[in-house]
């Protein structure tokens, strides 16, 4: 079955719009960071968010969200940090 043009547009929108709320979240988590724990916070993002954001571009979050395109590294150091750790305190 072919996808109409309509349907593409929708699904590349939807898909932008999580990406901004992966921005939003980042970038929220980020300046409430204590100071000295900003860079863990982008890990702690991404440890908590890695089965949402796996198919999203870090370097794509990090701009979003303000950041340098580099702490994209950051983002994805979480993500694979998913696999092996557990976040204790949910909501910190």
């Amino acid at each position: 079955m072919m996808t109409s043009f309509n349907d593409r547009q929708f699904h590349a929108l939807e898909k932008e719009m999580q990406i901004a709320e992966a921005g939003a979240l980042l970038s929220e988590m980020y300046r409430n960071a204590l100071l000295g724990e900003k860079v863990l916070s982008i890990h702690v993002f991404g440890i908590r968010y890695a089965n949402e954001i796996k198919s999203m571009r870090p370097e794509e979050i990090a701009i979003l969200a303000e950041l340098p395109k580099s702490y994209g590294t950051e983002i994805r150091k979480g993500i694979k940090l998913a696999k092996y750790v557990r976040i204790k305190n949910p909501a910190g």
